[in-house]
């Protein structure tokens, strides 16, 4: 999926959906080592963790402990979302009407580890980051 990112060139919002434990922090983690972030973080308690190279801005969220997605204005979610970011937002739900529509929307199930992934893609740039997946992988 990383590789369909760069692709792209142009900001793209991600959300990731699931229950606790699915594995929707994993999934970003791995996306965001790929781009050679050797040390990347849970965002549960600061909201948003951001990592930067000469390759990309990647900004993941996690809107769980949110009470009010107006504390989502309160950090600056719009400045997140300048051309080339990508923004990885885990438990969108609790940030509706704050955050930005998602491009795709990856929904994560199971258990153990057997893991369900099902993408949705929202826009034409979405559309086009699930061609590039099915080129790849199908």
């Amino acid at each position: 999926m990383a590789s369909c990112l760069e692709k792209l060139i142009s900001s793209t919002v991600i959300y990731l959906e699931g229950e606790l434990g699915a594995g929707k922090t994993t999934l970003a983690r791995g996306l965001i080592q790929w781009y050679g972030f050797a040390r990347v973080k849970s965002p549960t308690y600061t909201l948003v963790e951001s990592y930067q190279n000469d390759k990309v801005n990647i900004h993941h969220f996690d809107c769980y402990r949110i009470s009010d997605p107006e504390e989502l204005e309160y950090i600056g979610i719009r400045e997140y979302s300048d051309h080339g970011n990508i923004q990885l937002i885990e438990w969108p739900k609790f940030g509706k009407g704050a955050i930005p529509k998602a491009d795709i929307i990856i929904t994560i199930s199971g258990n153990d580890n057997y893991r369900d992934m099902l993408f949705n893609a929202n826009t034409e740039k979405g559309s086009r980051l699930l061609q590039c997946l099915e080129l790849q992988y199908f």
